[in-house]
């Protein structure tokens, strides 16, 4: 695939991933347009998607864990997976920095997802050709 054919994807998370599809039809896009030779600038997960991004999601052994998912994909193609902190603390989803300035005894965000503003959201939409929301 020629540069002028490849699409740069960025990608908006919004649904509960424990009641909704969107993040796991989200990670499915993603696999599909990456194996077509596409490019994700990144991938933000806003309101109840943030939930995606937490260490403890333990989901049964015949399903899916989104969040391994996740981490793996972005770590091998290298690109961002930030979770708005303002929805996330509001869901109980917190860093190590956050935690110890909330005096929270533990936190739970898995890496590589980071806690950003909805400012890296307009970073996200303006370095892509398409901003699609699942």
């Amino acid at each position: 695939m020629s540069d002028s054919q490849v699409i740069k994807f960025s990608l908006l998370v919004t649904g509960n991933p424990a009641s909704d599809q969107s993040a796991s039809t989200a990670l499915q896009f993603c696999e599909a347009a990456l194996a077509a030779g596409h490019h994700i600038s990144g991938v933000f997960f806003y309101l109840d998607g943030v939930l995606t991004a937490s260490h403890l999601i333990s989901p049964a052994s015949d399903e899916v864990n989104l969040p391994d998912r996740w981490a793996a994909l972005a770590i091998q193609h290298h690109f961002p997976l930030e979770v708005c902190v303002s929805a996330s603390l509001r869901r109980g989803i917190v860093n190590e920095i956050e935690a110890k300035q909330l005096d929270l005894q533990h936190y739970n965000l898995k890496t590589p997802f980071v806690l950003s503003g909805l400012g890296q959201l307009a970073e996200l939409s303006a370095r892509c050709d398409r901003l699609i929301q699942f």
